[in-house]
């Protein structure tokens, strides 16, 4: 749930479109009586305004909910949604997930089959570099600021920053990059390398890392652990980014994060629920309020989508369902148990579902997922219930992650861990599944397969799952298939330059010093 204190301010940026044309995105009106971050930034109060807007890029898509007064011109507001779009081409590109509707080139995603013409692809990009544009535009604003808060706000807005970025390193390779050294104005941005960004947002990380606050100083606000993870995670997949192995960094920053006071939530199913801005693991959320921050993408997409079928929209508290996601027999598979009554991380619906899916476009193919809640962790109505928008936050970082994160990096041969210690963070999270020690596996059983599957089994439907697959070598190639991957019922290989989303053919053709993954 959003915490009150963070409001939108919609009056510091005007509703614009990102292209490259436009570069770092001149965000002053022509229209002079309209309020700029020049004249609007008058009080303490103002400057935590503004921050609000570069967190709120994450989760609504415009000025007025739930739609109306866009952020980006030529997109639907709904589908535009920088977490929908984030999540739907971290989830529906894999095992995990497949999407009934037909959507221009929806499909696409489960078939890995886009190009770079793809309207998804284009919006989730257009989102970062609009993220990117105006934290750019705070930054700029609140530089040499000495008032404590709003340093702290500068900190925020530079991570804030740095995530997104953290996606364009993951998902294009090599974007346009732009900082607040660069003024508004037209001019082509330079295409950085992915080994460049790199080492950017590690510099870029640690230099703001002690600025933030501490951890769980204020919820849904960026602190040094969301930093922390942060850094872990590049660590992590620094093999995929730059050809390194930063296994031992990734234990480094992941031990910061384990001394820093989080505990796992006692009950799986409450970080996920319209009350889990009360979970005691939740490092960095996407907050989500139904009466504060009403769209049609983020959590209110994911609770929606959830739910056809046999499904009754009240058990979710809502009031309908949008028939659209489900999962594959990939994902159901992973568990021993599908029922949930061993290991309660195995939300499935079943009754009317059907386990092979002969039809992406039926939602009676495949079952259903019941993880995301606008219920609260007792089953009362949410804070804010509402029939359309919803008060459940999206897990951007949690506790459980960093556990995993440290056991495959002490498995990949980091140092600075130990085999003991990843074991017993392993199985912290199953003895939470399973309410007792009967998941529990053994030193012998804990191996870099048994991670990736326990990683789906964890955090499936949290927007992990495509780069996990590529850290493994396992999401494009014949190394694992999965039903209609490579638009096969049985899975079929895919090319390995998929493993990077294409740089958007309308910013190929706006700005003519890009140059193309390769593939494309």
């Amino acid at each position: 749930m959003k915490n009150k204190n963070i409001k939108s301010l919609a009056v510091v940026f005007l509703a614009l479109m990102f292209t490259s044309c436009v570069k770092d995105l001149d965000v002053t009106p022509k229209d002079p009586n309209i309020v700029t971050s020049l004249t609007v930034y008058n009080t303490p109060g103002a400057y935590k305004e503004g921050l609000a807007k570069l967190y709120a890029t994450f989760s609504v898509s415009g000025q007025q909910g739930p739609s109306g007064q866009p952020d980006i011109a030529g997109i639907d507001e709904g589908f535009g949604n920088y977490l929908r779009q984030y999540w739907n081409l971290q989830e529906l590109s894999t095992d995990e997930a497949v999407i009934a509707w037909n959507d221009a080139s929806i499909k696409d995603f489960h078939w890995q089959t886009w190009a770079p013409n793809d309207v998804f692809i284009a919006a989730l990009y257009s989102r970062i570099m609009y993220t990117v544009a105006l934290s750019n535009e705070f930054i700029r604003a609140t530089a040499g600021n000495t008032d404590p808060d709003i340093m702290k706000y500068h900190a925020e807005a530079r991570f804030v920053r740095a995530l997104a970025y953290a996606h364009a390193i993951d998902l294009y390779g090599n974007p346009p990059f732009v900082t607040e050294a660069d003024s508004p104005g037209a001019f082509f941005p330079k295409q950085t390398t992915r080994a460049a960004l790199f080492t950017y947002l590690e510099t870029e990380l640690k230099a703001i890392e002690n600025d933030l606050g501490a951890p769980r100083f204020e919820y849904g606000r960026a602190d040094q652990a969301a930093a922390w993870t942060l850094l872990a995670k590049l660590y992590l997949n620094a093999k995929v980014y730059i050809g390194v192995d930063k296994n031992t960094e990734c234990i480094a920053y992941c031990n910061k994060v384990l001394a820093a006071g989080y505990t796992l939530t006692a009950k799986y199913a409450n970080n996920f629920t319209a009350d889990n801005n009360l979970s005691t693991e939740m490092i960095l959320p996407i907050t989500a309020d139904g009466q504060h921050t009403q769209t049609y993408g983020g959590m209110v997409y994911l609770i929606h989508a959830q739910i056809g079928g046999t499904m009754d929209p009240a058990k979710f508290g809502v009031g309908g369902g949008w028939g659209g996601l489900r999962t594959t027999k990939a994902l159901v598979g992973k568990f021993a148990d599908t029922s949930g009554a061993t290991d309660k991380r195995a939300m499935f619906w079943t009754d009317k579902q059907k386990l092979e899916i002969n039809d992406i476009g039926q939602f009676t193919d495949g079952w259903a997922i019941t993880k995301f809640s606008n219920l609260t962790s007792t089953g009362a109505p949410a804070p804010h219930a509402h029939p359309d928008f919803v008060d459940t936050d999206y897990p951007v970082f949690r506790l459980a992650d960093v556990n995993l994160m440290y056991a495959e990096a002490v498995l990949r041969g980091g140092t600075g861990g130990s085999a003991a210690t990843a074991l017993g963070l392993v199985n912290a999270n199953r003895q939470r599944a399973y309410g007792n020690t009967s998941g529990n596996i053994t030193s012998g059983q804990l191996t870099l397969d048994f991670i990736l599957d326990e990683r789906s089994r964890e955090l499936y439907w949290e927007g992990h799952r495509r780069t996990d697959l590529i850290r493994f070598g396992k999401f494009t190639g014949s190394a694992y298939l999965w039903p209609w991957k490579g638009k096969v019922a049985a899975g079929a290989a895919t090319p390995s330059f998929r493993d990077l989303y294409p740089i958007p053919s309308n910013d190929m053709g706006a700005n003519p010093t890009l140059q193309q993954n390769p593939g494309y």
